[in-house]
């Protein structure tokens, strides 16, 4: 069995204020590269083949399956990515271990029941709702009746977010700029959502705003100059402005540089920015970039969710 899924740009969180009486929201889309896709068969114990950023992610996942339901796995890694970039790997990976153990032993698993699982979706629906549908994403948050602290996924025992809109990506090309520096997470993680929570309800409102009548508009009429007006605003306000300025001025004005190519941000708690545009001209980048410690994906976003090949 073979199972190769998307990755994510996460372009947002949304209310991270919760005055309303919900916290968390996301905005994101799929990604066709990179991509996780692994070769799995039923054994005995876990065992992890194939060469891997991720192999101990991997291996963590599986031995959850295995105590939850007795059952070994041999996964042979055919592609992976780099994680704490921004793209979601942690949740890819999660769910594609989960929905091997679930077809090769017929446990009619839901990708919804193995988020819940592996603890992935907790705060963002993103990652999840990429693996099930692809396409341009945003999901609704969770009712601080389930949730009532502000928290990364990883941290957090929400289930996964409601997905509230679904829209097919235009045929735009994206370029990915990868930094070798990792993002936040772990402690650091927590510690960034502390110390910038709660988010101030006027940023939270016009960022609402700007989704709802800039950003989904933009995406459903294949608008790219507003979907780039959209991008560039959000990440200055809220949440996103946090997690930008994590990474200083030369950061930011690298984004700026590149924003006068396309639609340029950050994805999740970065540090990966992504540019889209009706075609990117790789040497106009790599003119930008250049000095800069970084890695260029060229890719598209992806329309439908995670493959299964029996």
């Amino acid at each position: 069995m073979i199972i190769r899924t998307p990755s994510r740009i996460h372009v947002t969180l949304i209310d991270l204020n919760g005055e309303i009486g919900r916290i968390d929201g996301g905005v994101g889309f799929a990604l066709e590269e990179p991509y996780i896709k692994i070769r799995a068969e039923k054994a005995e114990d876990v065992k992890i083949a194939g060469e891997s950023f991720n192999r101990d992610r991997f291996e963590y996942v599986a031995k959850i399956f295995k105590e939850r339901f007795g059952r070994g796995i041999k996964i042979e890694v055919i592609s992976d990515y780099k994680p704490h970039v921004g793209l979601g790997s942690g949740t890819q990976i999660s769910l594609a271990v989960g929905k091997a153990y679930s077809e090769l032993y017929g446990l009619n698993l839901s990708t919804r029941e193995i988020a819940r699982i592996t603890k992935r979706g907790g705060t963002s629906g993103i990652g999840v709702a990429a693996f099930e549908f692809g396409g341009f994403i945003v999901d609704g948050g969770h009712s601080k009746k389930v949730k009532n602290s502000f928290l990364p996924s990883a941290f957090s025992n929400a289930p996964p977010a409601p997905l509230i809109s679904r829209l097919d990506f235009p045929d735009w090309e994206i370029c990915l700029i990868i930094p070798e520096k990792k993002g936040f997470f772990g402690k650091k993680e927590v510690d960034l959502f502390e110390k910038n929570t709660p988010v101030k309800i006027e940023e939270v409102r016009e960022l609402c705003h700007i989704i709802l009548m800039k950003l989904l508009p933009a995406v459903a009429e294949k608008d790219l100059e507003e979907f780039s007006s959209a991008i560039s605003r959000i990440q200055e306000i809220g949440f996103k402005k946090a997690e930008v300025n994590q990474y200083g001025e030369e950061f930011r004005k690298l984004m700026k540089k590149l924003q006068e190519l396309g639609a340029c941000g950050m994805s999740s708690t970065g540090p990966t920015l992504y540019l889209v545009s009706e075609k990117i001209n790789i040497d106009e980048v790599k003119e930008i970039v250049n000095g800069y410690d970084v890695e260029l994906i060229l890719t598209k976003g992806r329309n439908r969710g995670a493959e299964v090949e029996v």
